[in-house]
């Protein structure tokens, strides 16, 4: 029952000589950042002098090592450096919060879950975005800059594409539901463009980050991204979610009723594209880049790659991370649509997750703990295990849904169902972390660590749109007339299953009646598998890696299956 949207990258103050991002899951939500940055060559740095206005316009920043440095005591340029990556983390949170949590939701009122299946594939590129990196490392003008040759043009392209779908969102909604549900694929294109510019930005402004914070400080990078990503998710999810709600602007904004939310996904994107453009043009004017002629070779990233791949522990791994979460998918993906589909509003949807929105992050932070005081491979089990508790505890949930509507015990359940199973996805995510940080060769931390986040995301992008065919596939509803003598349009009885036909259905004055709920089945099934795969295969093989010595997972080192 865990949000979609991106999570907060707790796997970044495992090491903080390296910044990843990560779905959502955001936001949205996830499920999103769990991309951690691939190897960096940190240029030395050299004083700039200038008497104009500019964001560089500061005194050196010291090299001498700090601990512990608040913000405060940071050097002027550093606290600089850091405002200006939470403003480029945030600016990929809000399209990601929006892909990964509020998209979904508007779309169930016009698209059947199988059809949103086919929108999840929007968020793709951010689960693959290791494929292009190197690339996105090695090519680039020096007289833009190393990482301001992509993040300009990618933000220019962000921008425009927003705006044109500011302007189209709610007819390209419309088509999407319209007639079998075709359009669909037009909709989620669009987003899927503009996903991958996100994850393309993101590579970039990783990047940049090991070089804007100094190497003493370097430990803030992270923490700009955990902060600007989650505050763009959450943005673009809970608050987007509760504005665009006509019953939360009825009840705190208007005098007279309107079926229209305070705020629509028009306007909202229209906003931010301008506000994208706004950025790259201060960015291209006020900010310079260091010049540096170190270029990452691309054959040489990928062949470390290759060489990482062909160990076998690590194949062990993938297949594990591959499998792993298959058990909650259900529930993570589904069981919010289903809540909407029953009639929970919008409204109480956005208030669950605000409410479990500091519960994820007060439980990361004691994730991390546990994951460091006990092997971490043993928190993840028991993580694991409680997930799929949480699963089963979820379709309980949906089952007790009030006929009467929603009152506030069933809403307390509904908040105290989404916490417990965030609270288990959460603790799973840092344990696996911190393994990942364990076990990462450090000559090559940056590509080992990139490839297993990667993996792992993957793991928990790719089955969700095989769970919402799925629940289409098992779900059996038949439109009838209510009664013989009544004014329906409806003569005959035909299948309701899909969206359009359910609005076909009322719409004519017949009656959608769910003969087999598809959710129930999928979610029993995910259980089962995720039950069956940990006792035969996941937890034995998770414990046998844990067990390894260190010199397993270096390429250099032991042979990789030797203890």
């Amino acid at each position: 029952m865990g949000r979609n949207s991106p999570k907060t990258n707790v796997k970044n103050t495992l090491q903080t000589s390296s910044v990843g991002s990560g779905s959502q899951n955001g936001v949205a939500k996830g499920e999103m950042n769990e991309n951690i940055e691939m190897r960096r060559k940190l240029p030395p740095r050299s004083p700039t002098q200038t008497s104009d206005f500019s964001l560089d316009n500061s005194p050196l920043t010291p090299q001498t090592p700090t601990s512990n440095t608040s913000f405060l005591e940071l050097p002027r340029q550093d606290r600089r450096n850091f405002m200006l990556l939470v403003l480029l983390y945030f600016l990929q949170g809000v399209p990601m919060g929006l892909a990964g949590g509020s998209v979904p939701f508007l779309l169930k009122s016009h698209l059947s879950y199988g059809q949103i299946g086919i929108f999840t594939l929007a968020s793709y590129p951010y689960s693959l975005k290791l494929l292009w990196s190197p690339i996105v490392d090695a090519v680039w003008s020096p007289i833009v800059g190393r990482r301001k040759s992509w993040i300009l043009p990618i933000q220019l392209c962000s921008g425009f594409g927003m705006l044109y779908m500011g302007g189209r969102a709610e007819k390209m909604m419309i088509a999407a539901g319209a007639a079998d549900g075709s359009g669909v694929w037009t909709f989620t294109w669009w987003w899927f463009f503009l996903v991958f510019l996100c994850a393309t930005q993101d590579i970039a402004v990783d990047g940049w980050a090991l070089t804007l914070i100094s190497t003493p400080n370097l430990s803030y990078a992270s923490t700009a991204q955990t902060v600007g990503l989650t505050a763009g998710s959450f943005l673009s999810y809970t608050v987007f979610l509760a504005f665009n709600s006509p019953d939360f602007a009825n009840r705190y904004f208007r005098t007279i009723p309107s079926d229209q939310g305070a705020m629509t996904l028009g306007g909202y994107l229209t906003f931010w594209g301008w506000a994208y453009l706004f950025v790259t043009l201060a960015l291209a004017v006020l900010k310079r880049e260091e010049r540096t002629r170190d270029r990452d070779g691309i054959a040489k990233v990928y062949k470390s790659m290759l060489g990482v791949l062909k160990l076998k522990n690590i194949q062990s791994i993938i297949i594990i991370h591959l499998i792993a979460k298959i058990g909650f998918q259900a529930n993570e993906n589904v069981t919010n649509l289903k809540l909407l589909d029953k009639g929970f509003s919008k409204e109480d949807m956005a208030l669950t997750v605000l409410i479990d929105f500091p519960f994820e992050i007060t439980l990361g932070y004691y994730a991390g703990r546990w994951s460091t005081a006990n092997p971490p491979i043993h928190v993840w089990c028991w993580a694991f295990i409680g997930r799929l508790v949480a699963a089963v505890l979820a379709q309980v949930t949906v089952m007790m849904f009030p006929k009467d509507g929603v009152e506030t015990w069933y809403l307390m359940t509904v908040i105290a169902s989404h916490i417990f199973s965030t609270f288990t996805s959460t603790v799973m995510f840092v344990a696996i972390s911190a393994f990942h940080a364990k076990i990462a060769d450090p000559v090559i931390g940056g590509t080992y660590m990139t490839l297993l986040a990667t993996v792992s995301n993957l793991g928990g992008t790719f089955p969700k749109f095989f769970i919402l065919i799925f629940v289409d596939f098992f779900t059996k509803a038949t439109c009838i007339s209510p009664s013989s003598d009544t004014k329906s349009s409806v003569t005959s009885p035909f299948s309701c299953v899909l969206e359009a036909e359910k609005h076909r259905c009322i719409n004519g004055g017949g009656v959608c009646k769910i003969e087999r709920d598809g959710y129930y089945i999928t979610n029993v099934i995910c259980v089962i598998v995720g039950v069956v795969s940990f006792w035969t295969y996941i937890r034995p093989a998770a414990m046998k890696l844990q067990a390894l010595k260190l010199d397993a997972w270096r390429l250099g080192g032991a042979e990789s299956g030797r203890r």
